[in-house]
């Protein structure tokens, strides 16, 4: 056909009505699928196009929040959060500064205004009274600190940092309106200025116990060759980045024009929200919990275990049925709750801008237990008048305890009471609380202890008057509680309380019910792990097998102390070994430097094999970085010191034991690493001097003599200075296990310089210190193996039998146990050199509390 012919019959179709028709009909289809596909292909470009994953966030203050949430901030404003810490100015400072004066022990301190600032005149370091500025306040209700700046910034910092501060003990209780004194827990004498316990010292540190958790953004900034801070924060109290994390990516997300969020960061900040309620319960805990930094540096994603290390059920923190005893900041208590592990949130109890409860009175908790015909808001469940105390939920299942000697702070684990175990094991429980009036005790003794927490603090002391009437009301409430519910749940020993209790007391039995403890899945993450820490200290084929068994477990507790517990056994080294090396590689920080920490010392071929020598390296260095997050402390020096030694680098071992010394003079423990040290390193030269004298190269032998004399000189000084800290620390903590043990150990070693005719009575006071240690944990086999060896270097065969049978009950296949049984039982005497259980270095521990940011 010709071209033309075929232009004429296109003409035509397109004249034809049926064909334009058509042509309308279809167009406006092709159009909308190609605005589809153009749409599609833009929201999957707006999908694709995202801030690359490896962006940080940085902080944008709350300023730019307020902008898009003006509520939440409207909540915020005046809550706890907000009044976290202020400068000290006329609207901020509650407490009474026109010329007020306080005495406390023998010294008159006077608050007074001088220059339009808030001035203290009271003791000092130097142990003189002097006026000190008042710079910042701490908190609003029920008691508001204040702070003193002691020495200026680090010279050239940048503006606005802040130096050395510390947080004066006169306190203003804000419910009373007057002064008081805030005593450390369990201090009741005066505090010498040195005293790291004193408010100049380390234990009133706000740029290290404090800061973290009061100020957003908080950078320490200690520089260690000044010894001195420069400590910055983007907001100086708890702001909405302190939870949201840095608000850059979110801000910057917010300001696009997108369909989307991101694909990589989500909505820019921190997970709060989620299938569960951990990563809220997490973000709280990250100050509400008595914990132990890991991380040198917090990042947005990073999760609880990333960055802290929280306390387990331990004596000195909580009683052995999990109540709070010391401060634990709540989440160590909620772990154990029935509430946490139904996927409960902080959130569903307390707003979480305005801190507050969400209801007042019972209401806060039928508003979830909303049971037919109010089963639980009745006194057919409480047995109490309604209205009354014993109504009351929280009284009933979040009994307070005073902190702070004004705080009544509620347990978070919201238990049922159970006076039952108060009659067996000596714990408190809310009944008796509520019902001390029935207790037959002196009104001398009674004007004493104005609070339940004061009477059990007493019998845990030993007071048998208190004990007595404990035990009366404890049994009285014990049988009301059988008599209402009609069941003995004393008849039942199956709580975690009696098997941690029986350990705590060293008692051999309790190894199967630790057992079975740390093996239950249905029991809480935190009381596993805790009876794991404790079946540690028997060290048999059993434990080692268990803790083989969990340490894969999901609970990043259950892991940590599997893996501590495993640190130097004895048994299937080949699998140990294997699942040592595996955690190198755990998702989680603190699982895998704890990990690392067990692994030094290991030899390198061994990583080499196994592929594992970066994962080691990478997770060593993740340990050095987080034990030097606190290089102010002196605690931290003397682990870096400890890692060193098992790393066999005494070089840097000294060094570090000499930082420890030097940035916290009074400290103890880091003179006695390092007159050991010293001291092996006079036996090596010793031997290569006598090499020199048989070589007949006496000049160069004569030659090394004033080093090895200047250094005997030194580790006799330290040992002294070792021996009169500890003996301070002793006075101060008369029943504290670990202190009497190395004050034992401390004149055990100073012994060695003293004349022979002091020697015995050094020796004998070694010995008394020794046998208090045990007295006061008689199941910890370092301080009997100690005993049965002190007892044998001073021929006191009667402790020394008596030591070595109690550890041959615990665990009679522990190395070395049998071998020095023999050597008593044949009255051997040991050779020269330290009681094999008392070592010669010491592990980081002080008179500081326990809570560590």
């Amino acid at each position: 056909m010709s071209r033309h012919k075929q232009s004429r019959q296109s003409n035509r179709s397109r004249n034809n009505p049926q064909y334009v028709a058509m042509l309308r009909k279809v167009f406006p289809v092709i159009a909308l699928i190609v605005v589809l596909v153009s749409a599609l292909a833009a929201v999957v470009s707006d999908w694709f196009v995202a801030i690359p994953a490896d962006r940080q966030a940085k902080f944008v203050g709350r300023t730019t929040c307020i902008e898009c949430h003006q509520d939440q901030h409207a909540d915020w404003e005046g809550s706890y959060h907000d009044k976290a810490m202020d400068l000290a100015t006329d609207e901020t400072v509650l407490g009474d500064f026109d010329d007020a004066e306080f005495t406390h022990f023998d010294i008159k301190s006077k608050m007074f205004r001088r220059d339009g600032k808030f001035w203290i005149n009271t003791e000092g370091p130097t142990g003189t009274l002097q006026d000190f500025e008042v710079k910042y306040v701490f908190g609003v209700d029920p008691l508001q600190q204040y702070m003193v700046e002691l020495e200026p910034p680090t010279p050239g910092s940048e503006s606005g940092a802040i130096g050395r501060t510390q947080v004066l003990r006169i306190s203003w209780d804000t419910q009373a309106g007057k002064w008081f004194y805030l005593p450390p827990p369990d201090v009741a004498e005066k505090l010498a200025p040195e005293d790291p316990l004193h408010w100049t010292g380390a234990a009133q540190n706000w740029n290290h116990m404090c800061a973290d958790c009061h100020s957003t953004n908080l950078q320490k900034n200690h520089d260690l060759a000044s010894n001195t801070f420069h400590t910055t924060f983007s907001e100086i109290n708890v702001s909405c980045e302190s939870c949201h994390g840095p608000g850059s990516i979110h801000v910057e997300l917010a300001n696009q024009k997108s369909l989307f969020w991101d694909r990589n960061h989500g909505y820019g900040l921190k997970k709060l929200k989620g299938a569960d309620n951990v990563a809220q319960v997490e973000s709280c805990g990250a100050c509400h919990s008595r914990r132990q930094v890991v991380c040198s540096k917090q990042q947005l994603r990073d999760s609880y275990y990333d960055q802290f290390n929280n306390e387990l059920i331990m004596p000195n923190v909580y009683h052995c049925d999990g109540q709070v005893l010391d401060e634990n900041y709540v989440y160590g208590s909620f772990l154990q709750s029935k509430m946490f592990h139904k996927g409960i949130r902080c959130t569903d109890c307390h707003d979480p801008h305005s801190t507050k409860v969400k209801f007042e009175g019972n209401k806060l908790c039928t508003d979830c237990h909303t049971h037919p015909s109010g089963k639980f808001d009745t006194p057919g469940h409480h047995f109490h008048e309604v209205g009354s105390t014993g109504a009351s939920c929280v009284e009933c299942h979040m009994p307070e305890t005073t902190y702070m000697e004004v705080d009544p702070r509620r347990d978070h684990s919201i238990r049922v009471p159970r006076p039952d175990l108060s009659v067996n094991l000596g714990t408190p429980n809310a009944c008796t609380k509520c019902h001390l009036d029935r207790a037959n005790i002196s009104d001398e003794k009674r004007a004493k202890l104005p609070r339940y927490d004061q009477w059990i603090i007493a019998a845990r002391n030993g007071d048998e008057e208190v004990q007595a009437a404990l035990k009366e009301v404890d049994q009285w409430a014990a049988e009301a509680v059988t008599k209402w519910y009609g069941q003995d749940l004393g008849a039942h020993q199956d709580h975690f309380a009696y098997a941690l209790s029986a350990a705590w007391e060293g008692d051999p039995e309790s190894q199967i019910l630790l057992d079975r403890l740390a093996r239950n899945a249905n029991s809480p993450g935190i009381v596993r792990a805790s009876a794991l820490v404790q079946l540690g200290q028997f060290a048999t084929p059993e434990m080692v097998k268990t803790s083989l068994r969990l340490i894969s477990d999901p609970d990043p507790q259950i892991r940590i102390a599997a893996i501590g517990n495993l640190d130097g056994a004895q048994y299937e080294t080949g699998r140990v070994q294997d699942s040592l090396l595996a955690r190198l590689d755990d998702d989680i920080r603190a699982v895998r430097i704890e990990a690392a920490r067990v692994l030094v010392g290991t030899d390198p071929q061994v990583f080499a094999l196994r592929e594992k020598q970066a994962a080691f390296d990478n997770a060593y260095q993740e340990l050095a970085d987080s034990i030097m997050r606190n290089s102010d402390l002196a605690s931290s020096h003397h682990s870096l010191g400890l890692l060193h030694e098992r790393a066999g680098d005494l070089e840097a071992a000294e060094k570090a034991y000499r930082n420890a010394i030097r940035v916290q003079k009074n400290v103890t423990g880091p003179r006695a690493n390092l007159a050991q040290i010293l001291e092996t390193k006079n036996r090596r030269e010793e031997g290569q001097m006598r090499q020199l004298v048989l070589q007949r190269n006496r000049a160069a032998a004569e030659k090394m003599t004033p080093k090895l004399a200047s250094r005997a000189v030194e580790i006799q000084r330290l040992r002294q200075e070792e021996l009169e800290n500890l003996a301070r620390d002793v006075k101060l903590l008369p029943t504290s296990a670990p202190l009497q043990y190395r004050y034992g150990l401390a004149l055990y070693l100073a012994a060695g310089g003293l004349r022979p005719e002091d020697r015995a009575e050094a020796y004998r006071q070694a010995l008394a210190a020794i046998e208090e240690a045990v007295e006061l944990e008689p199941g910890s086999p370092d301080y009997l193996m100690a005993l049965a060896l002190l007892g044998q270097k001073m021929e006191r065969w009667e402790e020394a039998d008596r030591a070595i049978d109690q550890l041959l009950e615990i665990n009679p296949n522990a190395p070395g146990v049998r071998e020095i049984a023999q050597q008593i039982k044949a009255r051997q005497q040991p050779e020269s050199q330290p009681p094999g259980g008392m070592p010669g270095r010491v592990s980081p521990t002080s008179r500081t509390p326990g809570h560590t940011p």
